[in-house]
């Protein structure tokens, strides 16, 4: 065990830890209850989850992660710690690291992740956007001169790319995934019964009955709450279609940028894409009718990949082997890491 290597990918909702030789070991929700009162942690991860929105004044649940990229240091610094203090990571010869990060972060927020991880005692730091390791992790030949779209639907941010000789040729980065859609769901039964929901309720919906293409039948889902006027407990029996009708808006910002990078991509490349068609990842894309979406909008074809919530984390494990050779690229190879610390 001692200095085995691993790959982190920091998502908005999970955080992964890939090892090694033995492939993903911890999978759990990027969220953190604090005391108000003590400035102490009082539970992480799935237990910290079950808490969101069940909570007293005393304490309160945070998402250090968000968007993509780091919102409280001390909080993702302590989430990291933990993490890898779970899987048995050796405190002997520590180990190096490589973590995904989405395609257009700043230079700012790029240096809160990797001083984040840096302060658990990492050796080494290596970067990879998320786009390549989404594409490493859904089985593509990205290292060859042919170009390959992929649009990582994530928890916080959707990443696309076109990715050549294991770089990315073109790529964008937009702040609608899966919480705008859970947030496009409480404004809508907000509006439209009155009702006010919670987001582990909204999210409990969009699983159950969520689509941004008609279903051939109509599901109903029952949602529970508060009504916005006397304050009393309330609940409504929302329809499938009704839930369209609240994700669509979200739907589209995601096609109009996938319209958009399309538009901007060198003729070569494009002649490849139209060839292979578009891939999906991200646990977001598993919501209903987004691939058939986005296939009528652009007239491509459009594939899902295998077990697409785990694509970042695999893909960023596979990078893995390059780290010797991040800083010299002596093989002649262009390298997916991105940067090394």
């Amino acid at each position: 065990m001692a200095g085995t290597d691993i790959a982190l990918d920091l998502g908005t909702s999970y955080v992964k830890i890939f090892l090694d030789g033995k492939g993903i070991v911890l999978s759990e929700p990027a969220v953190v209850s604090v005391n108000v009162e003590t400035d102490r942690v009082v539970a992480i991860g799935r237990e910290a989850y079950d808490m969101v929105g069940r909570t007293s004044d005393r304490i309160q649940v945070c998402h250090p992660l968000s968007g993509g990229v780091i919102s409280h240091f001390d909080l993702a610094k302590y989430l990291v710690d933990t993490y890898l203090r779970k899987i048995n990571a050796s405190r002997v010869i520590m180990p190096r690291v490589v973590v995904s990060v989405p395609c257009e972060i700043t230079e700012v927020e790029r240096r809160a992740v990797v001083n984040a991880i840096s302060a658990t005692g990492v050796r080494k730091v290596c970067l990879i956007e998320e786009p390549v390791a989404a594409a490493m992790g859904a089985g593509l030949e990205i290292s060859r001169p042919h170009g390959s779209f992929v649009v990582d639907v994530g928890g916080g941010t959707t990443d696309m790319a076109v990715i050549s000789l294991n770089r990315v040729a073109i790529a964008r980065s937009i702040r609608v995934a899966g919480d705008a859609f859970d947030d496009a769901i409480v404004r809508y039964v907000r509006k439209k019964c009155n009702l006010i929901i919670g987001s582990r309720m909204a999210e409990d919906c969009k699983i159950a009955i969520g689509c941004v293409f008609p279903r051939q039948s109509v599901l109903t889902y029952r949602v529970k709450g508060r009504n916005a006027m006397t304050g009393l407990p309330q609940w409504a029996d929302i329809t499938s279609d009704e839930i369209l009708e609240a994700l669509v808006d979200s739907a589209m910002q995601i096609v109009r940028a996938v319209q958009d990078i399309l538009e901007k991509t060198p003729p070569e490349l494009m002649g490849d894409i139209f060839s292979d068609g578009m891939y999906l990842t991200g646990g977001s894309v598993k919501l209903y009718g987004l691939d058939r979406l986005i296939a009528k909008k652009t007239k491509l074809e459009v594939h899902v990949a295998d077990d697409p919530q785990n694509c970042v984390a695999r893909g960023a494990g596979m990078a893995i082997r390059y780290i010797d050779t991040v800083e010299g690229e002596d093989s002649g190879q262009i390298n997916p890491l991105s940067a090394v610390y």
